[in-house]
């Protein structure tokens, strides 16, 4: 569950970053120069360096908390050898500093540690699911895709317009596209729906009102 969660954070991020990044440079170009084969070259060469960059920047990412991970669960596998009335009572701390009773937190860590001693230490001392790490892979693919996908509207909304529809068609669908992102990572992390879209609105209209005026100083 949590690595499924982690791929779709990373895949909503990762759309996010695509939609902003791509308009910035389409908004930049577009008001230097009316060429619609130079806006799209542009365009398109910032969505695939985005989308590239977005992915490896999550694999490496991953790749590290995963490592520090696995070294905290090796780690704790040989307290449990070394140590183990240690690892006995840091879980037993654990369940009183939550209310219960020293003695009753001692059985329930005495009990736990005979049945999962390196499921229990993990869990309770990292907050790590044994077994359950991030894949690196999903996350760096997730983003790469959605990345691109994310780009992909702002891109499309530019080059494919007609010429007197190509700035509502592109503030449109930037506006749209980023409120679905807002809307997405508020919900996945119990965050205010409203605030999020809100928010990211605003800075969708601040990435182009920025990068249009750049286009112009050009």
């Amino acid at each position: 569950m949590q690595e499924r969660l982690n791929t779709i954070r990373a895949g909503v991020l990762g759309s996010n970053d695509g939609i902003l990044t791509v308009v910035g440079v389409l908004v930049s170009v577009a008001a230097a120069t009316t060429d619609n084969f130079t806006i799209f070259i542009a365009g398109l060469s910032d969505l695939l360096a985005c989308a590239f960059s977005m992915a490896c920047g999550e694999y490496a990412s991953v790749s590290t908390q995963k490592d520090t991970e696995e070294s905290a669960v090796r780690n704790e596998a040989m307290l449990l050898k070394t140590d183990f009335e240690g690892e006995l009572q840091s879980v037993q701390e654990y369940y009183m500093a939550r209310g219960v009773s020293e003695k009753t937190a001692l059985a329930i860590a005495k009990d736990l540690l005979s049945k999962k001693p390196l499921e229990t230490v993990v869990n309770v001392k990292d907050d790590i699911q044994l077994g359950q790490y991030m894949n690196p892979w999903a996350a760096a693919f997730s983003s790469l895709f959605s990345a691109a996908a994310g780009g992909a509207f702002p891109l499309l909304a530019m080059t494919l317009s007609p010429v007197q529809f190509q700035w509502p068609a592109t503030i449109l669908a930037v506006i749209v596209s980023v409120a679905i992102t807002g809307f997405l990572s508020a919900k996945l992390g119990d965050g205010l729906v409203k605030t999020a879209v809100i928010r990211n609105i605003i800075v969708g209209i601040l990435t182009m009102i920025i990068h249009y005026a750049v286009g112009v100083l050009m």
